[in-house]
This record gives structure tokens, C-alpha cells and sequence, in this order.
């Protein structure tokens, strides 16, 4: 077989790159010159429509969830304009449904307006196609980010994109890339966890799945990056409330994973329903145009989430009418307000423009967004749900997703004397409230807003106690709990006394019910009493207790939890998490998750792993100080296996390196156990000496590799300077001269740059 010479391939990748840039700028051009073609027809009422999003609920008759009010509809599109439409009212809908409404809409709007321009569909579609009935939901990304392996989040949001597109939505509200620094915080669950670089690569990597290479493609959905800025750390801890951040937390943490946001391509941005320093982000031309559009380079979308323009009137106060409350967002740089339940943006803004207060040509640069969003979703070309799309729905792939994501997720904090896995024939108590139902699975965003309806959830989802029978068969699992999390059974401590000379180990399912933003919100990290007393009478029976924690933040344990030698945390597994609890117990499959934020020990003390040195000192008796460790009850990155990993051949191709200089590290990583397993390998950097005091250790890459028995593999890792690099007094990102300590597990090198 002849073969062509290297240089000639390298001119054919060469050619085929130029091919397809110069189709790229070509259909920018066009798209662009479209846009300009139709915002020149275009009356002040249809831009101000343009920048309008209402709630389904506008549209439907009073007492249907589901059935357009044609009117209404009307009155929506034809005589307010509106851009966009968002949400489902109440529950989920099925296919057929979306598809008639998806259907109805755009045939008021792309037959019956003067200029046939598509509305634009929004959802949270935020673990699996979440408002579909019958579809397969995915763990939350706190448990995603356990599982340290980016391809499943590309894997689970890209089987998302499809079904959402298939269901005629073309705009999916996700990621949230806000860091999960504050467990009290309700939306801690729908974070990737406590770390900028967890945050970051688990983010773009979504947002890259959503969207794909082509937003008109049949496998493509708009991303939307959430929410910018700073909404994950309300002082309080309850949603939607201030925040007080330093300009160096926002550089260093904040603004990173919005950044690689960015640079991935995200079509869309949502923005906080809070405020930055007694500055609701709303109202800030500083967040919203100099950081975000200036410094950031987003080009997208910028949409209001829930009513948070009104809220400038009315909570923030920071103006004295609601049309001043739209004038601030609309000059700060808002492109769409998600009103949602009234007109009242569209009257006021209207009104603004009629006036001389906001001028046309502000208006064209939101509307020329949003039309341009609209043509590279395909909306122009065919606004309707789309047949190709529907033969891409994969069910049996999305389980096989599901399940596996649920698998790697698993967490198994603390196995004392190896006390998991589970022997076949053991006999089990099983009991707690999460044992014996399927919301708190699931929490939010599952089938109705706050996934907590059960009668919403597929007939298949299974509970922990229909997972665990399966394993160990039903005369073998004892079980006294109701199937609602709230019902008086699930906590009677005397159920533990009932027949106890028929079981070996109590299996106590302890944790959160579902929850979905403020309905959320807590006083107090600290396990619910009635749960505490649960397990101290498990305790007090002597028998060995496993805990199993089903929750979305950590909830304190330390009260009881040194008398239980096994702890498995699952997070929120959803559609597949109880067969993966199950797989967990028994040893019918190793776990391999770790933590994506620090565990606390005691609600007063949130110290994260990445602790600046100073926070780990401790002046217990007058004058005399200690430096000390992490002091939470597990740390980032912590998870057991049910073998034994053993890292070796830490290595540096360069010990000293420059500004242009790439380090090349390696670890030999060997499965030392008798089983097959997975391992997430972490590297750490260490800057012993900085201008900004240095943190105790920050991640920088990590991977994830699958061993056999006895088998050994190399990882590699990539680190540039900028890799290293730190937000410095004057705000400036920076790498230093000096040393730094690479680690990996328990080894470490030390490199130093020049």
C-alpha cells in the first residue's frame, strides 16, 4: 500500500482547516448581515418585545396546565412582542405535549407577526431533561463532580441537549458555575463543588456538550452560563440574599469558571438574583458590561433570572419606581428581563424609550443578540420541533449514563474494620427517611420544581429498599419506613428493638428531603434532631451501622458518627442512584467518588481545603500556638475504595523553569488491593512563599484511571506557569519567582521558577 508523504497530509489537514474556517466566517457573515437586515424593519414595540420573557402561565387557560389559551397567546405575541417564553406550569409535560405547545407558539409567531421572528424556548434542564415525563435524570453536579470525569458530564449533558431539542427547547439554563463555598446555601447542590479548578473544567466541559460545534444542529441546545456573579456565597446562607466579596475572592475564585465559560462559547449568561457589596449585579453596569462583556469578551445573551428586575423596586430598593428598576438593568447591560408573570418590562421599557430615557440604539445591541441566537439555534430556518431530533432520543443510553454517573459518584467516607462491602447473605434493618422513597433521590428539578411529588416520578424509579431487596432478597432486609420522607414511622427510634436478633447491620438512610431554592433554606448545618436521635438509638443496639447520607450539602454528623464505622455519601443519584446505592453496599461495584467540597465538622467551622495558613493555627492556651490541619470531618478530595491505590515515581521533567517553560509531571499509580477499581488522581501545588499569603494547597489538574488488580499506569500532567498563577495586590494575575511543592496523593516534588 503506498502512503502519502507527511507533508502532504499536513497540507491537506491544512487545507480542510482554512475550508472550514472560511465556512465559519462565511456563515457569520451571512447570519450577521440577516440580523441587520430585520432589526432595520423592526418597530421600537417589536425590539422592546424582543427583550421580553414570560412565563407559560401567561398563555394557558386558568384552569389547565397544559392547554393553550389562544388570546392569551395572541396577546403575548401579537400585541406585546414578546422574544421569548420560558418554564412549564406545575409539572412536567410529555413529548406530545411540548410539541403541540412548542407547535401552537411559533405558529402565531412566524405566520402571524410582521416579520415571522421565532420565539425562543427556555428550560432548567438542569440534571437530564427534567421537565419531560418519563426522562432519565442524572446526579445533581455536586455528585457529577464527584465522580472527578469530565466525559460523563459531557456525555450526560449532551444526551440532555438532545431530548431538551427534541422536545422543541432549544435554551437550556445550565451550567451553574458559581463555587459551592457555603453548605448552607440551597443551591449548593447544583454546583460542582468548593474549587475553581473543579468548577471550571466540570462547567466549560458542559457548556461544550450543550452546544456542540453548531447550535443548529438537531444535538445542540444554547448553554447558559449561572449565575454571574457571586450568587453561591450569600452571607446569610439563604438564597437570593447579599454578599459581601472582596475584589481579590472575585478574581481568584469567582471569576475563573466564567472565564472558561466564556472561552467555551456559552451562548447565554443569567445573572444574580443578588447583590455584590450593597450592589444588586441587576443593576451594576460594572458586573454586567466592563467585567463580563469587557473584560470577559461574552458576546451572548444576558437574561434576568425570576422577576429580579421588579426586585430592584421592591427588595433591593435601589429604585424608587418600577420603571426606574428597568431603566438600571437595561443600562447595567440586561438583554432580556425574565419578568415573567406580567408585562410590565415590556409597558415600562416601551415607555423609557417613548420618553428619551433609553434610547433605540441601546436597544438594538440586546435585540441584535438575541436575534443572532435565534438564527444560529436554527429557529429562522425551522422553528418547530424537529422530526431528526426525536430518532436521536436514546432512553437506553441515558440509563446506561445515568447509572454509571450514579456508580462513580458514590462516596464512601468511612469503612472501619471493612465493614462494607455487605456480605450476600447478610440480614439488614433498613431504615431512615430517605430509605423507602424517591425525592429526596432526585430534589430539585425533578418532574415538578421542587422534586418532591412523587406520584410525578416514573413508575421504574426505584427506592434504596426495592434496590437493596433486589440485592439481598426480601427475606433478608427488614424494613419499617414509610414511603414519605416526612412520615412518623421513619424516625420511631424503637423500630431498632423490633425482632433484633434477625439482623446483622442496620443500614440508616439519614440526610435532606427534596428541596429546590428558597423552600431550601436552613438555620443550621446540623442534622435535623429527629434524625440524630434515629442513629444514636442504631448505635445503642450494638449491631453495626452503615450510613448511607442522600442529601445535597453536608449536614453534620459529628455527634454520633465516630460510633459508626461505615459512612457512604450519595448525594443526589437520581433516576439510577438507589441500584447504585444498592451496587455500593453489597460490593457488586467499588466506589471511586471523592468529596468536591470540604466536610465540615461543626456548623462554625467552614474551613476549606484550600485554608490560607493562618486559619490552621490554633492559640488554645494563652501564648502558645499550634499550626494544625484541616479540621473539617473529611476533607476535599477524601474517598475510600474497596482496594488499596499506592502512588509512586513522582517526577518532574524540569526542576526549574521559565515564563515559556511547560512542566511535564508523571506519578505511577499502582492498585496495590486484591479487586479492580477506579482512582481519581489529584495534583495539589503548594506556594511556599508569596507576596498575597498562599493558600495551604490548591488543586490544579486531575484525572481518573482504571486499574486491575495489581496493575500499575502513568498519569500525566501539563502545568504552565499560569497554571500556578495568583491574583496579587494589585489585581493582577501573576506567577512569582520561588518555590512550589507539586503533590500527588502522598508524595510530592519540589519545582522552582525562575
Amino acid at each position: 500500500m503506498r502512503t502519502r508523504p507527511l507533508t502532504a497530509i499536513y497540507l491537506m489537514v491544512g487545507a480542510l482547516l482554512w475550508s472550514s474556517s472560511l465556512l465559519f466566517a462565511q456563515k457569520k457573515q451571512d447570519t450577521d448581515a440577516a440580523v441587520e437586515a430585520l432589526l432595520s424593519k423592526m418597530s421600537v414595540e417589536e425590539k422592546v418585545g424582543q427583550m421580553t420573557q414570560v412565563t407559560i402561565d401567561l398563555i394557558l387557560k386558568d384552569n389547565s396546565n397544559t392547554e393553550i389559551d389562544q388570546k392569551k397567546l395572541e396577546e403575548a405575541i401579537l400585541n406585546k412582542h414578546v422574544g421569548s417564553i420560558l418554564n412549564v406550569k406545575g409539572h412536567a409535560y410529555s413529548m406530545d405535549t411540548w410539541h403541540k405547545i412548542q407547535t401552537a407558539i411559533q405558529d402565531v409567531a412566524t405566520k402571524k407577526t410582521a416579520n415571522k421572528i421565532p420565539i425562543v424556548y427556555g428550560i432548567d434542564a438542569i440534571h437530564g431533561a427534567n421537565y419531560i415525563e418519563g426522562s432519565v435524570l442524572y446526579p445533581h453536579n455536586i455528585g457529577m463532580a464527584a465522580t472527578r470525569n469530565p466525559d460523563l458530564v459531557a456525555e450526560s449533558a449532551r444526551l440532555t441537549a438532545i431530548e431538551t431539542r427534541a422536545s422543541g427547547i432549544r435554551w437550556n439554563f445550565d451550567p451553574v458555575l458559581g463555587l459551592g463555598r457555603q453548605p448552607l446555601w440551597s443551591r449548593f447542590e447544583e454546583t460542582f463543588g468548593e474549587d475553581v479548578v473543579l468548577v471550571s473544567e466540570m462547567g466549560s466541559t458542559a457548556i461544550e456538550a450543550y452546544q456542540g460545534d453548531d447550535l443548529q444542529a438537531f444535538t445542540s441546545v444554547a448553554a447558559c452560563l449561572k449565575h454571574f456573579l457571586g450568587y453561591s456565597l450569600p452571607a446569610s446562607g439563604k438564597d437570593r440574599t447579599p454578599a459581601y466579596i472582596t475584589d481579590y475572592t472575585i478574581k481568584e475564585y469567582l471569576l475563573p469558571p466564567f472565564e472558561a465559560a466564556v472561552k467555551s462559547g456559552a451562548a447565554t449568561a443569567m445573572i444574580n438574583s443578588g447583590e455584590i457589596n450593597g450592589v444588586p449585579v441587576h443593576a451594576s453596569k460594572y458586573y454586567l458590561t466592563e467585567v463580563l462583556r469587557n473584560q470577559l469578551g461574552f458576546k451572548g445573551v444576558a437574561v434576568s433570572d425570576w422577576e429580579d428586575v421588579i426586585r430592584l423596586h421592591t427588595r433591593h430598593r435601589v429604585a424608587d419606581t418600577p420603571k426606574e428598576a428597568v431603566r438600571l438593568s437595561v443600562e447595567a447591560g440586561l438583554d432580556m428581563s425574565m419578568v415573567p408573570t406580567d408585562y410590565s418590562f415590556y409597558d415600562l421599557l416601551l415607555e423609557l424609550v417613548k420618553e428619551g430615557k433609553i434610547t433605540e440604539e441601546r436597544l438594538d445591541l440586546s435585540v441584535r443578540r438575541i436575534l443572532k441566537l435565534k438564527y444560529d439555534l436554527g429557529l429562522f430556518q425551522n422553528a418547530y420541533p424537529e422530526k431528526e431530533a426525536m430518532k436521536l432520543v436514546d432512553r437506553a443510553k441515558e440509563e446506561e449514563v445515568a447509572k454509571t454517573a450514579a456508580l462513580e459518584s458514590m462516596t464512601l467516607l468511612k469503612n472501619e474494620g471493612n465493614v462494607l462491602p455487605l456480605p450476600k447473605s447478610a440480614k439488614v434493618l433498613l431504615a431512615g427517611p430517605s430509605a423507602n422513597e424517591v425525592t429526596s433521590l432526585h430534589s430539585s428539578w425533578s418532574y415538578v420544581w421542587q422534586g418532591n411529588e412523587a406520584a410525578m416520578y416514573p413508575k421504574t424509579t426505584k427506592t434504596i429498599k426495592q434496590a437493596l431487596v433486589e440485592k439481598l432478597g426480601q427475606e433478608n432486609v427488614i424494613s419499617y419506613t414509610g414511603n414519605k420522607y416526612e412520615a412518623a414511622e421513619n424516625y420511631d427510634v424503637n423500630q431498632f428493638k423490633k425482632e433484633a436478633s434477625k439482623y446483622d447491620y442496620i443500614v440508616l438512610c439519614l440526610g435532606e428531603k427534596a428541596y429546590a431554592e428558597s423552600p431550601g433554606s436552613i438555620n443550621d448545618l446540623t442534622l435535623p434532631q429527629e434524625q440524630i436521635d434515629l442513629a444514636k438509638a442504631a448505635i445503642a443496639t450494638g449491631k453495626k451501622v452503615i450510613l448511607v447520607l442522600v442529601e445535597g450539602r453536608p449536614r453534620i454528623v459529628s455527634s454520633f458518627v465516630d460510633d459508626i464505622p461505615g459512612v457512604l455519601l450519595a448525594y443526589r443519584p437520581s433516576t439510577k442512584g438507589a441500584e447504585a446505592i444498592a451496587d455500593v453496599l453489597v460490593g457488586d461495584y467499588n466506589p471511586n467518588g471523592i468529596l468536591p467540597f470540604s466536610y465540615p465538622k461543626y456548623s462554625g467551622d467552614l474551613t476549606k481545603y484550600d485554608f490560607k495558613h493562618s486559619e490552621a493555627i490554633r492559640e488554645n492556651v494563652p501564648n502558645q500556638y499550634t499550626t494544625g490541619q484541616y479540621s473539617g470531618q473529611w476533607a476535599f478530595g477524601h474517598g475510600l475504595s474497596y482496594t488499596t491505590f499506592e502512588v509512586t515515581r513522582l517526577k518532574s521533567d524540569k526542576t526549574t523553569f521559565g515564563p515559556t517553560d511547560v512542566l511535564t509531571i508523571t506519578a505511577t499509580v499502582k492498585n496495590t488491593g486484591k479487586k479492580d477499581g477506579k482512582m481519581a488522581v489529584e495534583l495539589y501545588s503548594s506556594d511556599l512563599f508569596a507576596s498575597i499569603t498562599p493558600n495551604n494547597k490548591r488543586l490544579r489538574k486531575f484525572d481518573k484511571v482504571n486499574l486491575k488488580a495489581g496493575e500499575e499506569k502513568t498519569v500525566t500532567f501539563k502545568v504552565s506557569p499560569m497554571d500556578l498563577a495568583f491574583i496579587n495586590a494589585e489585581g493582577k494575575k501573576v506567577t512569582e519567582a520561588g518555590d512550589f511543592v507539586l503533590i500527588v496523593k502522598d508524595k510530592t516534588i519540589k519545582v522552582t521558577y525562575k
